[in-house]
């Protein structure tokens, strides 16, 4: 009888709170955050820096998205570099939360560099590398 209670309590406090207030607190978490046309004039802003930047993470479709964007690039001697996710980095321009990947590259170029991501994005598939990589 507990169990049930504390999942009805649970559901209920959910309904509660109001949709706008979640995509807002947690980055587009529980969808878009914003508009297409809002979207498509953030990432015109966004382009005007490097991408993999905070100021223009890579977007991507959830966490398999970023394992295969990172998997696609290639070190300047053409392997693949090492990566791991280092932790969440706060909002990207487009409103979500990004994370920041360290990826190394070893006997090659470059040798260590940080690249953001934005994995709320399940219709783009970036074939852009970031700079100093290729894309295999």
């Amino acid at each position: 009888m507990i169990k049930i209670n504390k999942v009805i309590c649970t559901a209920l406090l959910v309904a509660a709170v109001p949709t706008a207030s979640i995509s807002q607190d947690f980055g587009g978490l529980f969808g878009p955050s914003m508009s297409k046309k809002e979207l498509k004039k953030a990432i015109e802003k966004a382009d005007q820096s490097p991408l993999g930047s905070a100021e223009n993470p890579v977007r991507v479709n959830m966490p398999q998205g970023q394992r295969a964007y990172l998997s696609k690039l290639r070190c300047s001697d053409g392997n693949a570099p090492k990566f791991h996710r280092q932790g969440s980095a706060g909002l990207s321009p487009f409103g979500n939360i990004m994370d920041i990947y360290s990826v190394v590259c070893e006997n090659a170029q470059p040798e260590s560099t940080s690249i953001y991501l934005d994995m709320y994005h399940p219709k783009h598939r970036e074939k852009r590398p970031v700079d100093g990589f290729t894309m295999a």
